[in-house]
């Protein structure tokens, strides 16, 4: 069964949000083999006439909205020109009445302007890129948002977080389509977790800290995170910026808004994440590289941030999960190539 799926190029459209898309079910069409494609795919503008994207890239659509084909999916990408072409009644109109014959329609990070302005959203649950929660609400009151979600499904309609969620919510898509397998296979291809753990709320440790370090605590975050093996006591860390111990949690807490305890911990289970998924390194190896002084505090610690324990992180996210999912895809092409043969 091959699946028509519509992504719509408007003018200053985030380039990522239609690139990540097409590149993932893409790979899903080369990694199932089979003699057709799972998903034809349709670029559609308002017109024919090349777009410019919000980075400058010009991007020329296959076919205008007006001519598309019947679609199984439509994808709404983000981007600063969301907020002009939601004002657009024509696109408006064309989106209200492919939903009635569309089996579901998604909205990337800030696409979720033009759709939730059709009023196709009203009273679903939705979510978009945290930095514009606010504005979305205050325009959109009848959306009930929720940007702790990297994505979210409400019946046939679905919307996701800020940028690289594009790839979340298409992998999603992907394994609602042809199974967890296939999904696993996509995720691997693009070296991502085809279920990130966490949520837009949940930043990368060390890239919150760079934003944050400032002043005499600037340099802190890079000598933490190459002293993550070492205890690591709150005497210690206000001796290596020079500060009593009371001044540096007053001042630590401000800049970085947690507890230097806290923050440690953070970090050395961010390590600890990574190392589980691109190494085969023991389990008691790993967490006295952290910085624990054995397994299980370790694993207590892992299972309350994470929800699982690191074995079981393991084999959900790391190498061998992948190289099993690319087994079960490949046995997934022979089968699918065998029914359109017979």
């Amino acid at each position: 069964m091959c699946r028509q799926v519509g992504l719509l190029a408007y003018g200053g459209l985030q380039p990522l949000d239609l690139a990540g898309p097409l590149d993932a079910l893409g790979a899903a069409n080369e990694l199932t083999g089979g003699p057709r494609p799972v998903y034809e795919l349709v670029v559609l503008g308002l017109d024919r006439d090349p777009v410019r994207a919000e980075n400058g890239l010009v991007i020329l659509p296959q076919a205008a909205i007006d001519e598309a084909p019947p679609l199984d999916t439509l994808i709404i990408p983000g981007g600063s020109g969301s907020r002009v072409a939601n004002r657009d009644r024509r696109l408006l109109d064309w989106i209200r009445a492919r939903a009635a014959d569309t089996r579901r329609i998604a909205s990337i990070c800030t696409g979720i302007y033009l759709l939730a302005a059709t009023g196709l959203l009203d009273g679903r649950r939705a979510t978009t890129h945290w930095r514009f929660a606010d504005d979305v609400r205050a325009r959109f009151p009848a959306v009930r948002l929720d940007v702790d979600q990297l994505h979210i499904r409400d019946g046939r309609f679905y919307t996701s977080g800020g940028l690289s969620a594009c790839l979340d919510l298409t992998l999603a898509l992907i394994e609602e389509d042809l199974g967890n397998a296939v999904a696993l296979a996509v995720a691997r291809h693009m070296v991502m977790y085809v279920k990130r753990p966490g949520n837009q709320a949940q930043f990368s440790e060390p890239l919150r800290a760079q934003s944050s370090g400032q002043g005499r605590l600037g340099r802190l975050p890079e000598w933490l995170l190459e002293h993550l093996a070492e205890p690591l006591p709150v005497t210690r860390l206000a001796d290596e910026v020079n500060m009593s111990v009371r001044h540096f949690c007053r001042v630590f807490a401000r800049t970085f808004g947690m507890s230097p305890s806290r923050y440690v911990e953070r970090l050395r289970l961010e390590r600890s994440r990574l190392l589980l998924t691109s190494t085969r390194s023991p389990v008691e190896r790993i967490a006295a590289r952290v910085g624990y002084a054995n397994a299980d505090a370790f694993a207590r610690a892992f299972r309350r941030c994470y929800g699982a324990s690191p074995r079981d992180y393991r084999e959900r996210f790391g190498e061998t999960a992948g190289a099993a999912a690319g087994e079960m895809a490949d046995a997934l092409a022979g089968e699918m190539a065998g029914t359109a043969g017979s």
